[in-house]
């Protein structure tokens, strides 16, 4: 006889588009334990898995604070409601909770007030109390005459989660929502209670043979969103750049992405203590960088730390929806003991409709290790310990595509417009500097070579896992690094020896430093608040508790191309008080960094 063991959620907090899909422990007739699914068409012995999902309507709808969704509101924005602003997005759970995200808020504010009618004696009604210098001082005082917050909503910090749902005495009405294992919440879910339900169902009278297996869900919370980041023209035009339907400002242009997505086998709640477990979970996670990704809209996308399985079974097919091909390098595993599944590696899409792919090549850094022994030497134990010093299974995915949408000019009727795109993840280690500087020196490497046989634009992106300043960071933007460089103190297997060869020859400069050495316009003034002085690189980019910097680049030879527009920069503001990621909004612990690139009209040689 089939029967169910132990049916369980890998989180009780649900959130809406999150898919929620049941851990169901069922024991067979042959007494084997097992979590395979057995369906109606696959029935054992006459009997197979039932699955419900019911919402409970008889509960009072809880609303959620918008910026800490995991508490009850007790504050609501009235100007929000008058704006008609998303009713999820208005709620608070205390006035200082308002007071704080007033800065981020405003803008739902602003932008509504930009939507209304030129009538400013409205706008002054709704917005004008919070639209100044002084605002977050009002904000708290919920019993003027004039607030906009609405206290008809339970005071008190009640926690919308307890720590285990249980049965009411009293009536309940559930009603379905779902008939298969896994369910997504939508919102009208929201502040709603879920119950799952796993039964036995015979298959001649179709009625279960046992009571089913329940659990139910806490309530479930909206998903937070941040505010979407703009375009920032840096071409001199003073014009705000929005991306298009088609992802781009100008159809003469493309726009490339780099983003280190963090792998799920290293969000782990020992590392990312201060974030909650839900939004540490990959079922959720993946769904919010899904989300963050598709919005960019980016012609070429690349990645990093994408886990092998989750590039198979998720990001390849759902952005062919979108519109990508997909290529992948998975690291090596010369030293990962783990699943196979789970190594990660470095993923490059690009949108189909706009480029061709060409030439693909693989830079396994573990066989650029060894190739520097001569295979028929026997190791002396020093030079082996100074070999494996170097394998650290880091890779490089160099990927030649062919535009599509390019259009012949006077000076090259007729030529294919090719763009060599290079996507890396430099190891991390920060005791190994002279293998991080060996690293980037043997991509650079193989793509002069590859620059000397095509003479195509190049673009190399990554997470070099070098701050800006370090050697590594100095080959890329400098093209050399100099013989005093304090990293260089560190070279043990003498790889930097002689310094003269640290150098390469390709134009390379970083896309961001275009906010600092180019014209004026709108936001360029606030982008380069967020650079370093001293290298004009992004004073961070990733930012955890116990680090915060910048580790990611998007470098490209300015020979041939030149930048248009950037993705504006986060500050910390932009993270909200008191906050790292990953975080319930921005799911990795690096941020996106995304480029508007043109090619540049050359004349025939």
């Amino acid at each position: 006889m089939l029967s169910v063991v132990r049916v369980h959620l890998p989180s009780d907090i649900p959130i809406v588009g999150c898919e929620l899909t049941p851990y169901v422990l069922h024991r067979r007739p042959d007494k084997n334990i097992s979590t395979d699914d057995v369906s109606e068409s696959a029935p054992i012995d006459g009997q197979f898995l039932r699955y419900r999902w019911y919402r409970l309507q008889s509960d009072k709808k809880v609303a959620v604070c918008s910026v800490h969704p995991s508490e009850q509101a007790t504050l609501q924005c009235l100007g929000c409601v008058k704006a008609k602003i998303p009713a999820f997005k208005s709620y608070h759970c205390t006035t200082k909770c308002f007071s704080d995200s007033w800065q981020h808020h405003r803008v739902l504010h602003d932008r509504a007030a930009s939507a209304m009618n030129e009538n400013g004696n409205e706008e002054e009604e709704l917005f004008g109390r919070y639209n100044n210098n002084n605002s977050a001082s009002g904000v708290i005082n919920s019993s003027s005459s004039s607030s906009t917050i609405s206290t008809s909503l339970t005071n008190g910090l009640t926690p919308l989660y307890p720590a285990a749902v249980t049965q009411k005495t009293g009536v309940e009405t559930w009603l379905e929502v779902g008939r298969y294992k896994s369910y997504t919440p939508t919102a009208e879910d929201i502040g709603h209670v879920l119950k799952f339900e796993c039964a036995v169902v015979d298959m001649e009278t179709m009625l279960p043979v046992a009571s089913p297996l329940t659990v139910l869900t806490s309530r479930v919370i909206p998903a937070p969103s941040a505010s979407p980041r703009c375009l920032i023209p840096v071409n001199g035009v003073d014009v705000m750049g929005k991306l298009d339907l088609d992802g781009r400002v100008s159809s003469g242009t493309f726009t490339v992405l780099s983003y280190n997505i963090l792998a799920d086998v290293y969000a782990t709640s020992e590392t990312f203590s201060y974030c909650p477990s839900w939004a540490l979970s990959w079922p959720y996670r993946r769904q919010n960088l899904l989300r963050e990704i598709v919005g960019y809209r980016a012609d070429i996308i690349c990645l990093q730390e994408v886990q092998s399985d989750h590039f198979m079974e998720f990001f390849a097919p759902e952005l062919d929806k979108h519109g990508y091909q997909a290529l992948y390098k998975r690291k090596t595993n010369e030293l990962y003991n783990g699943n196979i599944q789970t190594i990660d590696g470095c993923a490059t899409f690009f949108r189909r409709d706009r480029f061709a792919h060409v030439k693909k090549y693989e830079v396994e850094f573990n066989k650029a290790a060894q190739s520097l022994t001569d295979p028929a030497t026997i190791l002396t134990a020093q030079k082996r310990n100074a070999i494996n010093r170097l394998i650290k299974d880091d890779v490089a995915l160099i990927v030649v595509l062919e535009s599509k949408f390019s259009t012949p000019t006077v000076d090259n009727p007729g030529k294919r417009q090719l763009v060599c795109v290079a996507n890396t993840h430099i190891n991390g280690n920060q005791d190994l500097k002279d293998v991080k500087l060996w690293q980037v020196h043997t991509l650079l490497k193989g793509l002069e070579k590859i620059a000397v046989s095509a003479d195509i634009p190049m673009l190399v992106c990554g997470d070099f896992n070098s701050v800006p300043g370090s050697a590594p960071h100095h080959l890329l933007a400098r093209g050399k690094v100099e013989p005093t460089h304090p990293d260089l103190a560190i070279d043990p297997l003498n790889l930097c020896q002689p310094h003269s060869k640290l150098s390469h020859q390709l134009p390379l400069v970083s896309a961001y430093s275009s906010f600092a050495i180019k014209g004026v316009g709108i936001g360029l003034d606030k982008q380069r608040k967020r650079l370093d002085p001293t290298t004009n690189e992004p004073l961070f980019t990733n930012c955890t508790r116990d680090f915060i910097g910048t580790l990611d680049y998007i470098f490209y030879t300015a020979d041939t191309l030149t930048v248009e527009s950037l993705l504006e920069l986060l500050d910390e503001e932009s993270l909200r008080k008191d906050t790292a990621l990953p975080s319930p909004v921005w799911s990795s612990d690096h941020i996106a960094l995304l480029a508007e690139f043109r090619c540049k009209s050359r004349p025939r040689r």
